[in-house]
């Protein structure tokens, strides 16, 4: 197994229960935009609990990023790594991962379901391939939103916020359903990107094939 210990170089929150770290980049190190590695703490006793992150920066840059959800009160792997900071080290393992760009098409996410999709959407942004993109981005609350502001400056209008417990008053909570996907698919998106937990994912490809889009145009994690 592929290994790699790297200095944690910065960290900082991004939304309230998120948080990014710029690492090190070993040389030689590579992946396509969309993939993660296993990664873990490299302290005693953390070094082999390993917990799947997805690179949230470009192939091309010259360190790595990772924008990670952190669940507190089950003394997880992600609530460690609130300790971890500027001078700390990671363990990185080797490169997996199905969600690769295809074309142009539909990307739907839920919470921290949109990491995939922030090294794909900065690629093509890069690139200038953003045209024929569309993100639905499924959220509880407005504050929930990663990366809100980065997301509206890449897509305008085709960054779309489905929020289910807005905070604002008089707001009606929307969930991504087959009624609300049935607005997209008529727009013959060429793909179809899910992530997001595993309900989430099953249940939109399963609306989606329902709407008939081919089950070769979906793209999951498998």
């Amino acid at each position: 197994m592929e290994k790699h210990i790297v200095k944690v170089l910065k960290t900082e929150m991004v939304t309230h229960n998120v948080k990014r770290f710029t690492l090190e980049k070993p040389k030689g190190y590579s992946f396509i935009s969309g993939q993660a590695t296993d990664v873990s703490i490299n302290k005693h006793g953390l070094e082999n609990e390993f917990r799947p992150f997805t690179f949230t920066c470009l192939n091309s840059d010259n360190h790595l990023e990772f924008t990670i959800k952190i669940y507190k009160g089950h003394n997880g792997i992600t609530e460690r790594l609130l300790d971890v900071n500027s001078g700390d080290e990671l363990i990185l393992h080797d490169v997996f991962g199905a969600i690769n760009y295809k074309g142009p098409g539909l990307f739907i996410a839920g919470g921290a379901g949109i990491t995939p999709f922030i090294s794909i959407l900065r690629m093509l942004k890069h690139d200038h391939k953003l045209t024929g993109c569309t993100l639905l981005f499924a959220n509880r609350t407005e504050d929930d939103i990663i990366i809100k502001d980065e997301l509206d400056e890449m897509l305008g209008e085709n960054h779309i916020d489905i929020i289910s417990k807005p905070k604002s008053t008089g707001k009606q909570g929307r969930r991504i359903d087959i009624e609300l996907l049935k607005q997209f698919v008529s727009k013959q998106y060429q793909y179809y990107y899910i992530c997001g937990p595993d309900e989430f994912v099953s249940g939109l490809k399963t609306n989606l094939i329902e709407l008939c889009v081919n089950e070769k145009n979906i793209v999951i994690e498998e």
